[in-house]
């Protein structure tokens, strides 16, 4: 899970103002706190204080006191959460849900393994890299439901991550993924769907896999992760297969 420190740097920004005009000062200019980026004012002028020495030394203590307390308070979310760079919206989280080799049938939305039996699971950070380089892998997302948000210059395959698909539809998909790869079996294709705890990508790159492709990618991650790493992303145009 990546840790985002904005909150926490705004909280500051906070407390530091407050103890500051408890402490009988007043700021020249204004205290941005935006994006994870604090920029406090340049100058800050004493105009007057409310009481002189112990006053003001208790006003210092307060900014202390202040600051420590919303420093303990970050390090320990960062600590709890385990941040690592490239990493979003429970992408890495370990559930305990052991890989498995079969397609799930139902209970799609429910947490899912961290690997996956013949392919790759990748990373925001790792697709982003990827997605720079040729060739550039096949972005399929198999999210069912209606039109959507999704990453930019991907192909909706929708339906094509149920696990009870009829000997027709498994026919179709196979068409489909070998018109991706143009006959060649070691082409890069990533499949996702909505986020971590979605079962639908899954089934789809292990149904790639068992049909011979060698570099399938699972983005365990999925929409919500792409989304919260502020990646490009589209409205989803079905592609009918």
């Amino acid at each position: 899970m990546n840790y985002n420190p904005a909150p926490m740097l705004r909280m500051t920004a906070f407390v530091l103002g407050a103890a500051l005009l408890a402490a009988g000062l007043r700021a020249r200019g204004v205290v941005w706190a935006a994006a994870g980026c604090v920029k406090l004012p340049q100058e800050i002028d004493t105009i007057e204080a409310r009481e002189e020495g112990r006053s003001m030394a208790s006003g210092v203590v307060r900014i202390a006191v202040g600051l420590a307390t919303v420093l303990s308070v970050f390090s320990a979310q960062a600590f709890a959460q385990g941040a690592k760079p490239g990493v979003f919206a429970d992408e890495d989280r370990d559930w305990g849900v052991a890989p498995t080799a079969q397609v799930r049938t139902t209970n799609y939305h429910s947490p899912t393994p961290r690997g996956i039996p013949g392919g790759k699971v990748v990373t925001t950070g790792e697709l982003r890299a990827m997605r720079e380089k040729q060739p550039a892998p096949f972005m399929i997302d198999v999210l069912g439901g209606n039109v959507h948000r999704t990453i930019a210059g991907a192909f909706w395959m929708l339906g094509a991550g149920a696990g009870d698909m009829s000997r027709e539809e498994e026919k179709r998909f196979a068409a489909a993924i070998a018109g991706f790869a143009g006959g060649d079996k070691n082409r890069p294709m990533v499949f996702y769907c909505v986020d971590a705890e979605c079962w639908l990508s899954y089934n789809a790159a292990l149904r790639a896999i068992a049909l011979g492709y060698t570099n399938v990618m699972w983005y365990r991650g999925g929409i919500a992760a792409w989304r919260q790493g502020g990646n490009p992303m589209t409205q989803s145009d079905p592609f009918f297969w």
